[in-house]
This record gives C-alpha cells, structure tokens and sequence, in this order.
C-alpha cells in the first residue's frame, strides 16, 4: 500500500512537471527580442501533438505588429503545410481560387521540417506577412488580405482550434482584424 502510494505520488509530480513544462512560452529568433507573449499552447490532433504555438505582440500588448512562432514536434513537408493551411483558409471564409493561389505562394517557400523546427510569421502593417524558417527570413507577402486569411487560421473566432485560440490571445483582445468582439 505504501509502496503504491509513493508511485502515484511520483507519478502526478511527473505529470505537473509535464504540464508547466509544456506551458512554457517558445524561444523566438533574435530578431524579436522585444515581443512581448501574449499566449501559447499546443496543437494536437486525434492526440498527436503536433506543434507548440506562441502568440507575440511587438512591443507591447496593444500594438499592431504580431507574431506567431510555431516549433513542430512532426516532420511535415512544406507542400503539406501549405495545404493545410488552404484548408484552413477555406474554413473562415475565403474563397476556393484566393486560397489555392495563396497556397501556390506557401508552396513555393515554406520548408520541410523536422520536430524540433521553428517556422515564424510576422506581421507588420502597411508591409504584410514575413516568414522565418529557424530564424532566417524566407519569405515577405505583402498585403493586409494574405495576413488577416493565414492568421486567421489561428485567430478568426472560426478557426479549427478554438482552445488553442482561447490559450494564445490569453486574457487579452485579438489585434485588429480579429478583434471585432473586443
């Protein structure tokens, strides 16, 4: 009895270490040293964790520049990630052809990467959407459209994911476009 105690009392500490462990905010590039989190958490799917999501605001909480770094605990390969980010699209509403033409553009740069890989978007207004692969730019699509449709996936109120939504905005609104219950 005593010997059963101590291993389930092992075995919870094992899973709060787990818990705070998986909680903690991802290591972002040098080159947004002053973001400030704003929230993070895990996509997993038919229980497979598939990445760790965290939410930036540059500079402070309120500011409209943002960023959304992604560490994959999968391998995928680029073409898939964009596919899937198409279909994402698709589910908050943009429509089929603005979709797949912004899927071509995702296709033509996003890289394969192994778990343990870090694909970083940036928004800035008035300049579009930067992405990094392990820090290094890859890739600049301008335009306020591309950016609302692809973090959207993630912060649009009909993303897929509305719990990993709730732990990225955290306590705080969504930046603008996303912020209309604000």
């Amino acid at each position: 009895m005593k010997v059963l105690r101590h291993f389930l009392m092992l075995a919870l500490l094992i899973m709060s270490i787990t818990a705070v462990i998986a909680r903690e905010p991802l290591e972002l590039p040098q080159h947004l040293s002053s973001a400030k989190l704003q929230g993070s958490g895990q996509l997993t799917w038919w229980g497979f964790h598939v990445y760790d999501a965290a939410f930036y605001r540059l500079g402070s909480l309120s500011s409209l520049e943002f960023a959304l770094d992604l560490r994959y605990q999968k391998s995928f390969s680029g073409k898939s990630i964009a596919n899937r980010s198409v279909e994402e699209m698709k589910r908050i509403g943009v429509s089929d052809d603005q979709a797949h033409s912004w899927g071509k553009e995702l296709a033509s740069f996003l890289p394969n990467v192994e778990s343990g890989q870090t694909l970083t978007a940036i928004y800035v207004p008035k300049q579009g959407t930067s992405f990094y692969f392990e820090g290094k730019q890859i890739a600049l699509i301008p335009g306020a459209e591309f950016s609302k449709a692809f973090f959207g996936i993630w912060l649009d109120p009909k993303t897929s994911a509305p719990k990993l939504r709730a732990e990225l905005l955290g306590q705080t609104c969504p930046p603008p476009p996303f912020n209309e219950a604000c």
